[in-house]
């Protein structure tokens, strides 16, 4: 796959700089706004300092340069054999995120929803809403990382087609309960990194839009998980923050910036809840409500036991889970250990009742219809 950014290889650097002028361009500064970047960027350029590569591109092409004969190649290494793991997966997670595409169930109609709104340009932004433990944490992740997973690494037939260029996004996942995010330059500094962009120090508002807005040519998605956490907590994410942040996406990046939130209410509802009046929060177009899976859904995760289930306790699970897919996990974790351990036939529904009460929030609305 082709790097996010390239620089001068040191041996080609003098042939650079001659080129400047031999093409007519009296300054650096002139160049920098014939191709359209800022002067740091081309200085970048001259001295051997690492671009986006599609900047590298149309200045050499500019300069009359042949870009990869001039693009520093990293040496060839082996990478190490991977170690290998005795550690045999869990075959039904019901207390860490879902963050391995495999062990994710459902959510069929909401993909399809968000993936529409990040597949076309310009990217739009999206907010999943939902109640505590309804999967918003696993789907930001699922989102993130199914597209690029090897088929092999999926379950027979699973969907990961979702984009037609996948290998061209670049995903940032926030998480406002790492107290790490709670410093705005340490936030900026890590969105920087993880869309390999050159990380100053001290990382202010104003060089981070900068860079960005020069740099990001290709989709980027910046996933933001339990945002009413950053909100509340993280004073240095004041509303002048957040109003850069909807000015970067809206319009300084040329469309290939969105925002994916994650939050139990809505993008407006839950800014004024935490005395915010940042048009930010309006920026969010689509709310996907995460609800329990559809039946067919359910089924397919109880069908993924190694071990089969009886028709009739699939039935029992079906009701009592009303199909959230915690509660579904619990219980078939709970059944999946009593087949194997040969346990008498009720003891694990009595057992998975008990397992579930952290939960039956979710079951509040469900039963009470």
């Amino acid at each position: 796959m082709m790097a996010r950014s390239l620089r001068v290889a040191p041996e080609y650097i003098q042939k650079v700089k001659s080129a400047l002028q031999r093409n007519g361009y009296p300054s650096q500064q002139v160049l920098a706004e014939n191709v359209g970047v800022s002067l740091s960027t081309v200085k970048n350029f001259l001295n051997g300092k690492p671009i986006d590569y599609q900047n590298f591109k149309e200045i050499s092409d500019r300069l009359g340069l042949d870009w990869q004969a001039i693009a520093y190649k990293e040496p060839e290494t082996q990478p190490p054999p991977p170690k290998p793991s005795n550690r045999e997966p869990s075959l039904f997670i019901t207390g860490p995120t879902i963050t391995h595409p495999r062990s994710f169930f459902g959510r069929q109609r909401e993909l399809r929803r968000l993936f529409d709104l990040l597949k076309r340009h310009p990217l739009q932004n999206a907010a999943i809403i939902g109640k505590r433990r309804s999967g918003k944490t696993s789907l930001l992740h699922y989102l993130k990382n199914i597209t690029t997973t090897p088929p092999e690494q999926l379950r027979l037939g699973q969907k990961s087609d979702w984009l037609p260029h996948p290998e061209h996004y670049c995903w940032i996942f926030v998480d406002f309960q790492d107290a790490r995010m709670a410093s705005r330059e340490r936030l900026l500094s890590y969105i920087l990194e993880c869309l390999n962009m050159k990380v100053p120090t001290p990382c202010d508002l104003d060089y981070f839009m900068d860079v960005v807005s020069d740099n990001l040519h290709t989709p980027g998605v910046i996933l933001l998980d339990e945002i009413g956490v950053g909100l509340q907590r993280c004073p240095e994410l004041d509303d002048g923050f957040w109003e850069s942040l909807r000015s970067l996406a809206t319009n300084h990046t040329g469309g290939n910036l969105a925002f994916v939130l994650a939050t139990h209410e809505s993008p407006i509802e839950l800014a004024r809840h935490t005395g915010h009046s940042s048009p930010f929060f309006n920026i969010f177009g689509y709310s996907a409500t995460l609800g329990p899976l559809i039946e067919a859904e359910a089924r397919e995760l109880i069908a993924s036991s190694p071990i089969p289930f009886p028709a009739e306790d699939v039935e029992w699970i079906l009701a009592q889970s009303g199909c959230w897919p915690v509660l579904l996990q619990i219980f078939c974790r709970e059944r999946l250990f009593s087949l194997e351990e040969g346990e008498s036939r009720d003891r694990w529904r009595q057992e998975a009742l008990e397992q579930i009460k952290p939960f039956t929030h979710l079951l509040e609305t469900e039963r009470g219809r």
